[in-house]
């Protein structure tokens, strides 16, 4: 299982991301289903219901007057309700990764609200590599599920949100959850999707029990509960930790002190979200209706999302874009040209809208032929002569193919990285009987080796959609027709299908050449990939270069106290920790990067900073992103974009001995083909 975060939509003061400042102003209201569940709705003495006291003071107040055993309760996913002191029932566990969701036991869809905003899955949203974009995600997300709480089709205010573990492996079914392969990446998604949640520590559902149930890690399962909640979660998504609890404390491998600090945080968390203050429908947020869920504004964003995701990967020849002027027939052939479910991915809700690429592209065209070609994207029953004949007879072909759920997801591992069954077959004799180089979409998580059609002069363009959301159909037509300008860069490296020799349980970063393990992701794999991390095409030529390039390189030895450190292989170096925090951050220089568009269209261009080494050696990657930005540029215009680069945090590695350490010598900052060194010596 895979970690997730817990994300609360809250307060501004206790939230940040979740701020619902342009939604207040909105006093519009439509009937609700019911209404959700809250303490403190009479007038009461308790410290706990008194809102004029410090949230921290109330919920310590309430903790104090729980039982051992009604504290022990309350740590579950399905809190029950404390009677006695006017405390409901709530349940932890919702699901929201790219949109509100009923894949969990806590929102109900089925009332008046039969739909929430879909945005695209998480590793598409990643690739527009658009901090900003993903911050205003996790605003819509905040307000519509307040929304469906307050239409009484929620029973919490808590949701399960992005899994911000890193994509290791390409044969991942749940790498389509993940914001890719690179730490500072996901480490920014995570902070600016889930910012100001002080309070997320929860556990997978069911993974306290695995420790000792299936993994064996802890020897009894008091042992289990005594090591999550001694490492910090407050919270575990199923029952476990309620049924051994108690059974912890006699056995003294717990305190009810250790109980009091989870406690203590999670009611904080409910008194946040205004749950202890009365009817929250007369509360700050009380008018964040029905009205506010697929509102228009939340839908465009959620087609922007799509738009700014997807990633062109090959355009021979200005296949790409498509002119409606001169497109008289389309041929659309594939599995995933018609099916709404497959944009969607997993953990999803019922969406908005639901309109299929190929539903978007008649839109374009009068005369579009379709066929599947495939039974579904396993594609073990093909109709190849019918494909190859509709192809034959149309001006254009576009090629839906890819991967859906039965390939990717939570549980579903692939064995493979080629496109399942006979795609390929498929795929090549289409472009075999097509008039003009074909046009491949691939609709998929994860990545797939398609080597073939990046070789194929028949096939003209490639373009990767990942999984985009309830606006997927409408944002690829209008990347295919021009109408967008693409600028997706991918978050994950796209491996050969050589790379199953690697077994999925040796999860070891950095390549051994003595073995042949050729390591994983784009920081220490050393092997030939189908497409690179970082890598995508836009219609628009963009040239990057240094307009500033830092200070003097700077000398270690006029640190006070400072000593290097050699290592075995002769590699000499600094811990980080003894430079101290102010020479640190007098070692920070701005890098100010010139990037222009060189047209002829206007577009979103993604810039991505990097750090290399002259040499992997002592376990250093090879190159590391140590930060990006996305700029919005009309054709011809320029813009200076300008990053902080603290050679502490971005330059330093960690030690075989766990130390973080700076090498002596050259480093190497990059953008583009532009880039410049910078040593440190003794």
């Amino acid at each position: 299982m895979g970690r997730r975060t817990h994300i609360v939509p809250a307060p501004p003061a206790a939230l940040l991301l979740l701020v619902f400042v342009q939604l207040l102003a909105s006093s519009s209201r439509v009937a609700v289903a019911a209404d959700p569940p809250f303490s403190c709705g009479a007038p009461s003495n308790a410290p706990f219901c008194d809102r004029k006291l410090p949230i921290e003071q109330r919920a310590g107040d309430l903790v104090s007057k729980l039982t051992l055993e009604e504290k022990i309760s309350q740590l579950g996913d399905e809190s029950p309700a404390v009677a006695r002191l006017g405390v409901p029932a709530y349940k932890w566990w919702s699901e929201a990764l790219h949109g509100v969701a009923n894949a969990g036991r806590g929102v109900h869809l089925d009332g008046p609200l039969r739909a929430a905003t879909s945005f695209p899955q998480v590793i598409l949203t990643a690739a527009t590599f658009n901090p900003h974009l993903w911050y205003r995600i996790g605003q819509v997300i905040g307000t519509e599920a307040r929304g469906v709480y307050n239409n009484g089709q929620a029973e919490g205010l808590t949701f399960w949100a992005p899994n911000i573990n890193v994509f290791r492996d390409p044969r991942w079914g749940r790498g389509q959850e993940t914001p890719g392969e690179d730490p500072t990446m996901t480490g920014k998604y995570a902070a600016v999707f889930v910012r100001g949640v002080q309070g997320y520590i929860t556990s997978d559902c069911d993974a306290v029990a695995i420790i000792h149930d299936v993994q064996g890690y802890a020897k009894e399962p008091e042992d289990a509960v005594a090591d999550v909640l001694k490492a910090g979660m407050d919270v575990n998504c199923g029952g476990y930790v309620q049924t051994h609890g108690l059974s912890a404390i006699q056995q003294g491998k717990i305190t009810e002190q250790d109980i009091d600090r989870a406690l203590h945080n999670l009611f904080t968390i409910r008194m946040r979200l205004g749950l202890f203050d009365g009817n929250p429908k007369y509360n700050r947020y009380g008018n964040i209706g029905a009205d506010q869920v697929c509102k228009q504004e939340h839908q465009n964003l959620a087609l922007q999302a799509a738009q700014d995701g997807i990633v062109l990967l090959k355009n021979d020849g200005g296949a790409l874009p498509l002119s409606k002027s001169k497109v008289s027939s389309i041929a659309v052939v594939g599995p995933n040209a018609n099916n709404a479910s497959v944009l969607l991915g997993n953990y999803f809700g019922p969406p908005c809208i639901s309109v299929t690429p190929l539903q978007a592209l008649q839109g374009y065209v009068k005369d579009v032929r379709f066929v599947a070609g495939c039974n579904a994207a396993v594609c073990n029953v093909s109709n190849i002569g019918e494909a190859v004949h509709v192809a034959s007879s149309a001006d254009y072909v576009v090629l839906f193919m890819g991967l859906d759920q039965n390939q990717e997801r939570e549980e579903v591992d692939r064995l493979e990285l080629g496109l399942p069954g006979m795609q390929e077959n498929l795929i090549n004799s289409v472009a075999d009987a097509a008039k003009k180089p074909v046009i491949l979409v691939l609709l998929c998580g994860g990545p797939v080796d398609v080597t073939f059609a990046k070789n194929n002069p028949k096939i003209g363009a490639i373009v990767w959609a990942g999984y985009p959301g309830q606006a997927g159909g409408i944002a690829i037509a209008q990347v295919l027709f021009g109408e967008h300008n693409p600028g997706g860069r991918l978050p994950v490296t796209w491996y050969p299908k050589e790379f199953t020799a690697v077994p999925m349980t040796d999860m070891r970063m950095r390549a051994d050449p003595a073995t042949g393990y050729p390591g994983r992701t784009y920081r220490f794999y050393k092997g030939n990939t189908v497409y690179n991390f970082g890598y995508g095409l836009s219609y628009s030529k963009y040239s990057h270069s240094f307009v500033s390039k830092g200070k003097k390189s700077p000398s270690m030895t006029s640190i006070d106290g400072l000593k290097a450190i050699e290592s075995a292989a002769g590699t000499v170096s600094y811990d980080v920790e003894e430079i101290g925090t102010e020479a640190c951050d007098k070692l920070k220089f701005p890098a100010m990067v010139r990037v222009q568009n060189h047209g002829p269209m206007d577009g979103r261009h993604p810039v991505l900073l990097f750090l290399r080494w002259p040499n992997a050696t002592d376990g250093r990657p090879a190159s590391q992103l140590i930060g990006f930005e996305s700029v919005h540029l009309k054709a011809a215009q320029a813009a200076h974009v300008e990053f902080e680069v603290s050679p502490c945090k971005h330059f330093s590695r960690v030690a075989k001995d766990g130390r973080k350490v700076i090498d002596q010598g050259s480093h190497f900052v990059g953008v583009g083909e532009d880039e410049f060194e910078m040593s440190f010596m003794a």
